[in-house]
């Protein structure tokens, strides 16, 4: 019998394209997303397209509750919904930050809530969460990106080991450059919050950091056959990395001191 998958965020970029991969490779998949309109086109793939508001309670309830009155379980939930909203701590409004914590953080930790019983009682279940290479290193004018990125790869920490004894795997995917909206939207963002403030010019650097990442980034795809590989896996991994400059900026940021690796983070925003 074909797994039932959750995927949120599958309205563009990674979300989307890890839908229709495993749609396409056998499994029941539910792709949701806040904005209806743009996820029906999933029908063509095999989708069941939802809505979902991972910001609202009321409407993670619902999506819980509508894919387990019709599939019976969720057998795999990919927490990819996610935002990213950019500018100097300083310059950006607090209740920004907190929507921010709201989508990339509670969001998913409110879903793997209302996801857990079902998953207990079948003593199986793959609960993937992104992070991103933006878990483990923190650029300026990302401060609230960042920090709900961080809180995500310490929540799978923690849950790992709550959940291993009912047969539960969690895994953290860590992507580098990936092309997405994202990035766009949140260099928009980046010069509207901090572009005319004293952080113009690092808001500049930073702009020209993500413009050279992009020309180097990957299709969602690859980052979609990662998260297959390791729902798969019969001992999987914890983390699964990839995507443009991924594994050395990691591998760096792990053997260079702090002070080393900020000299030659900020080196590359000149």
């Amino acid at each position: 019998m074909a797994k039932t998958v959750l995927v949120t965020g599958a309205s563009s970029g990674i979300g989307k394209a890890t839908a229709i991969y495993l749609a396409q490779n056998g499994y029941n998949v539910y792709g949701a997303a806040r904005r209806t309109e743009r996820i029906q086109a999933l029908k063509t793939f095999g989708v069941k397209p939802i809505t979902l508001d991972v910001s609202k309670d009321e409407s993670i309830s619902a999506a819980i509750e509508q894919v387990l009155k019709e599939a019976g379980s969720i057998d795999v939930l990919i927490n990819n919904a996610g935002s990213g909203s950019y500018g100097a701590l300083e310059d950006v409004p607090i209740t920004e930050a907190r929507n921010q914590l709201e989508v990339n953080l509670f969001g998913a930790a409110r879903l793997i809530q209302l996801a857990l019983p079902k998953m207990r009682e079948n003593r199986y279940g793959k609960i993937i969460n992104l992070s991103s290479v933006g878990g483990k290193v923190g650029l300026p004018m990302g401060v609230w990106y960042h920090a709900s990125k961080f809180a995500i790869e310490g929540l799978s920490d923690s849950l790992r080991n709550e959940v291993r004894q009912f047969g539960i795997d969690v895994i953290v995917i860590e992507p580098g450059g990936t092309k997405s909206e994202m990035t766009t939207i949140g260099s928009e963002a980046l010069q509207r919050t901090s572009g005319d403030t004293v952080y113009k010019g690092l808001a500049n650097g930073i702009k020209k950091m993500y413009t050279d990442m992009e020309k180097r980034a990957v299709e969602p795809i690859v980052i979609a056959r990662l998260i297959k590989k390791g729902i798969e896996a019969k001992h999987p991994k914890t983390r699964y990395i990839g995507g443009a400059m991924a594994k050395p900026m990691l591998y760096l940021r792990k053997i260079l001191s702090d002070k080393m690796f900020d000299k030659i983070l900020m080196s590359q925003m000149k």
